[in-house]
């Protein structure tokens, strides 16, 4: 298929556009010499030289050039084609796939790679790495992370003798004494007893075996580390973390009920008292959480308009959100938010709700939320008579409001009730044991959901203690798991991954799963390296009206991306077509609760797992017995398996397939 090519047109001067032409004339060249073997390398050539021309201060126009060539050097590096049209730089849209899937996971590891191996070179990453692989004294003996490698010399021994002397009934119980899981919770200043390394420094280094950079997350984290109790310093077996789940995800929110169409058909099904008292009652708790004192005693609202909403009192509140937001652009007070979030949490959330962010973040919603009421109040639907909102839903206008009620509803759960498997796998010799099975497993374990809860039951949130201007503790309840396969073209980690409840005490035949809602749209930045986020970090604040994106938590989210939008429109760049990658990944979903929908749309308080609750450490060993049974007795009987575990040896020098390797200098 004949390639399309996007013609770039970025706002640049005469000099910056010729600059343009000759570097990427250059980079052609350079591409063309090394016969599209060696992209990478030349996309580091000329990415240090793009690194070396911006130290430092630079011009207004210098900086618009070099973030422009940053911008396309980074699309280069992730397989986009570029050409020079009568000195026009032209970039190929991304190509529709039809390859196979190894080469479809082989392009997706190209784009990933690039970005790694440059972190990799870092001196401080360097540094860290050659830390954690040099021994220290510590009070249990002489450790590095090597001790906390299993070697896979003597595991595959040990496995060969089960599978050709011991009998087929000994062996689960006999596996039991050589893979013995459990999870353990990644502290601030957890150390691990058996090697006396820091945990966050373990899963750390772990982590940098990925094939994507490490990149701390924002928002609420929880990292563990499962290790094998049944070999000495207990080694690790795999990595996980749960994050702050996506606001956005098409696939996600339908399957959930947290788009407007399911709203609507749901309540369509069963249009009585119950849905109007849910639909009425979310709405004033919504209006309730808001701070709105200062509004009052200045004149933006009134206990009038909250009752009977005007459209002349929506669009006074509308204007002064606009206002606000502008005077935090040009005066962020980043301090005063970032001590919102720091350990010792500041109390003064009325003085929090007062900042010029929240400020216009509760004028704005105050007025999304008062032109439904309006809406509803129009249409005659003001007391929780299922009648009421039957008559009422037959106007768009009803059903539109609904729908973006809804949505007000998702914001206050899903950042407290569902998180994101964002870190999820098996190391070496683990991994060919089909460990990460095991740890997606684990996830799924009460004593993950225990974690969370303990971990986060009492902490105040941020976001909604600064909207209402008085401290907010809600009761966390994880009852959904979602998260995205690296690649598109299907996921082994995933496949087929299920939990028969009823063998861990449940009183029913549901099961926990990996849902398989469908793939993601393919759009991002994931292929845009820091260079990139930096050049357009330092354009944004030269800006004279103010930045838009402040990395201010509590301004939305996605910073990253929303910073790259801004920067890109600043330039002239056509967002929406840079933006997508076309690398599209599969969507997962897994319910812990049977209820799990009432719960994250408000309709139910108390979660009803799907497996008990109860002795929540036994439950891991339960499910990490059931793994054994089901993926790991089978495993090591195949042919190869344990001669690949084998090869996972610490002898000197070590060449452990967890060792992080290390990018040599001209190296491909």
């Amino acid at each position: 298929m004949k390639a399309q090519y996007i013609r770039l047109n970025p706002v640049l001067s005469g000099r910056e556009l010729r600059k343009l032409s000759s570097f990427f004339q250059r980079v052609c060249q350079a591409i063309n010499k090394e016969q599209g073997s060696g992209i990478s390398s030349v996309v580091r050539h000329f990415r240090q030289e793009l690194t070396a021309e911006t130290e430092g201060m630079i011009s207004d126009e210098s900086l618009k050039g070099a973030f422009t060539r940053s911008v396309v050097l980074d699309l280069v590096g992730a397989g986009r084609r570029i050409r020079i049209m009568k000195g026009t730089v032209e970039i190929a849209a991304p190509r529709e796939y039809s390859k196979s899937p190894d080469e479809l996971k082989s392009a997706v590891r190209r784009s990933h790679q690039l970005e790694r191996e440059d972190q990799l070179r870092q001196s401080s990453v360097g540094e860290f790495i050659r830390g954690m692989e040099r021994r220290h004294l510590t009070s249990t003996g002489w450790h590095s992370i090597f001790s906390l490698m299993r070697d896979g010399t003597e595991l595959a021994a040990a496995l060969r003798e089960l599978v050709q002397k011991g009998k087929s009934v000994e062996r689960p119980t006999r596996l039991t004494e050589l893979v013995d899981p459990y999870i353990q919770l990644v502290t601030e200043n957890g150390t691990c007893e058996h090697t006396g390394l820091m945990l966050r420094d373990i899963w750390r280094y772990f982590r940098h075996t990925w094939i994507n950079s490490y990149k701390p997350l924002p928002g609420r984290t929880m990292s563990v580390l499962v290790r094998d109790a049944a070999a000495k310093n207990h080694p690790v077996i795999g990595i996980a973390a749960l994050g702050s789940s996506v606001a956005q995800q098409r696939l996600r929110d339908i399957w959930v009920g947290w788009d407007q169409n399911t709203m609507i058909d749901t309540i369509r099904k069963g249009c009585n008292h119950k849905y109007a008292k849910w639909v009425l009652g979310s709405l004033q708790n919504l209006i309730e959480g808001l701070y709105l004192k200062d509004l009052f005693l200045d004149g933006v609202c009134t206990l009038d308009e909250l009752e009977r909403p005007t459209g002349e009192g929506i669009e006074k509140l509308e204007r002064e959100g606009d206002q606000a937001m502008k005077m935090h652009r040009l005066y962020p007070q980043a301090a005063v938010h970032k001590a919102s979030r720091s350990e010792n949490r500041h109390s003064d959330w009325e003085a929090q709700a007062q900042t010029s962010l929240f400020r216009s973040k509760r004028c704005k919603t105050l007025a999304k939320l008062l032109r439904i009421r309006a809406t509803f109040q129009r249409y005659g639907f003001v007391s929780d008579s299922g009648r009421e909102l039957s008559a009422a839903m037959e106007k768009a206008d009803v059903r539109n409001a609904i729908g973006q009620l809804v949505r007000f509803v998702k914001a206050k759960h899903v950042g407290i009730d569902m998180m994101d498997i964002i870190v999820c796998g098996a190391i070496a010799p683990y991994n060919v044991l089909l460990g990460g099975k095991l740890v997606c497993m684990l996830l799924c374990s009460p004593e993950i959901v225990t974690m969370y809860r303990r971990r986060y039951g009492l902490q105040e949130s941020v976001i909604a203690s600064s909207m209402k201007g008085a401290a907010v503790v809600r009761r966390p309840q994880l009852v959904l798991l979602g998260t995205t396969s690296l690649y598109g073209v299907g996921s082994s980690q995933y496949n087929r991954v299920t939990i028969p409840c009823k063998r861990f005490g449940a009183r029913h035949n549901q099961q926990i799963a990996y849902e398989k809602l469908g793939q993601s749209e393919g759009y991002g930045s994931y292929h845009f390296g820091e260079l990139t986020v930096s050049l357009g970090d330092t354009l944004l604040s030269r800006q004279k009206d103010g930045r838009r994106v402040n990395s201010i938590f509590g301004e939305g989210v996605n910073p990253r991306m929303r910073k790259l939008r801004e920067a890109f429109d600043i330039v002239g760049l056509p967002a929406d077509e840079i933006l997508q990658h076309r690398n599209t990944r599969i969507v997962y979903a897994v319910a812990l609760a049977r209820n799990f929908s009432k719960v994250l749309l408000g309709l139910a308080l108390k979660a009803q797992y799907l497996m008990p609750q109860s002795a929540p450490i036994m439950r891991t060993r339960e499910i990490a017995a059931y793994w054994r049974e089901r993926w790991l007795l089978g495993r090591i009987g195949r042919p190869g398996i344990l001669e690949e575990v084998g090869k996972h040896n610490l002898a000197y020098p070590v060449t452990h397939g967890a060792r992080v390797v290390m990018p040599m200098e001209g190296e491909e």
